[in-house]
């Protein structure tokens, strides 16, 4: 009994080193990120107008780091909070919150650096950020788009509000850092080639990242873009992604192009009023319409068309369940 004993004691004691031996691995050879780029943008007024809408309606970065109403539908972003971030990531495993992306918290940064941050998933400290930004899809944008949203932020309202480092639950503080990653940047697609338009709009907008299922924040083979994403709105209940690949039961292929464009452009007449809800029982939506009611006809076309190129999928997703 006693040899028995001893026995396992080595073998406990040779997994636990090991195990240390693997924690320490991590910690020292990830996240494995080349050093920021020394980026010299060339600021323009058309440098600035396609970082605004991208950063605004198409990357969505301001709708993410702002604080927002949860009692209008959809989530109303608050005046003054505008890129200063502060909102904590409801369901995230740990404490997390929004970062804030204004000058007041960037200024020391460099061009380089935020792009990084942007592509690859890490700080100006080289430090791994939370994968709930989206990271592995802005690592798919054109280097000129990424100089844009890069100059456009620089332009926003100071917003003074200091973040907390974020407090990741074990074991995903380790596995999180093997996640960053270096950029791959395409060329652009030409405005002529409107698939590719769509697809590239399609990942760099979130489309991929937010209508897949995930299983342990890893998108589920085979369930690409057909919804049911779900997403912890706290005391607001859970909302799930809807169903975007062309299956006439389940998805949008019954949808006409003119139709979809429709389906955001509503949000953007100007006699659209915010409409009030109780969160938690009414259904809320992370779909930020009102933003997204910017992106161009021709954009929204070339996203529907991408989509419509889509393998079907048979997927029936509950879009809401009330909080409690």
């Amino acid at each position: 009994m006693k040899k028995l004993l001893k026995i396992l004691g080595i073998i406990l004691a040779i997994v636990f080193l090991m195990a240390i031996s693997g924690m320490s691995y991590l910690q020292t050879a990830f996240p494995n990120v080349s050093p920021a780029e020394d980026l010299q943008i060339e600021v323009t007024p058309e440098v600035l107008e396609r970082g605004r809408y991208l950063t605004e309606n198409v990357a969505l970065c301001l709708d993410c780091h702002s604080r927002r109403d949860y009692t209008y539908f959809p989530p109303k972003m608050i005046e003054g909070s505008i890129g200063g971030g502060g909102e904590p990531v409801h369901g995230a495993p740990g404490d997390i919150f929004k970062s804030n992306i204004t000058p007041a918290a960037l200024s020391d940064w460099s061009d380089g650096e935020i792009a990084r941050a942007i592509t690859s998933g890490v700080d100006k400290d080289g430090r791994p950020l939370v994968p709930m930004m989206p990271y592995s899809e802005y690592r798919h944008m054109a280097k000129e788009d990424v100089a844009a949203i890069v100059a456009y932020i620089r332009t926003l309202a100071p917003v003074e509000n200091e973040i907390a480092e974020p407090s990741i639950d074990f074991p995903l503080n380790f596995v999180f850092r093997t996640l960053p990653g270096d950029a791959e940047p395409p060329v652009r697609p030409n405005a002529a080639d409107v698939v590719g338009t769509g697809k590239y709009l399609a990942r760099i907008g979130g489309c991929f990242f937010c209508h897949s299922q995930v299983e342990q924040g890893v998108p589920i083979p085979g369930l690409a873009f057909a919804g049911n994403h779900d997403f912890d709105m706290g005391q607001g209940g859970i909302v799930r992604s809807a169903n975007l690949t062309p299956d006439k039961e389940t998805g949008i292929g019954n949808w006409s192009k003119e139709f979809f464009i429709s389906r955001f452009k509503m949000y953007a007449d100007a006699n659209y009023e915010y409409r009030k809800i109780k969160p938690g029982v009414d259904m809320q939506t992370v779909m930020p319409w009102n933003l997204q009611a910017g992106i161009s006809e021709e954009d929204l076309g070339a996203i529907y068309e991408y989509l419509q190129t889509l393998k079907p999928i048979k997927n029936s997703v509950v879009r809401f369940t009330p909080a409690n």
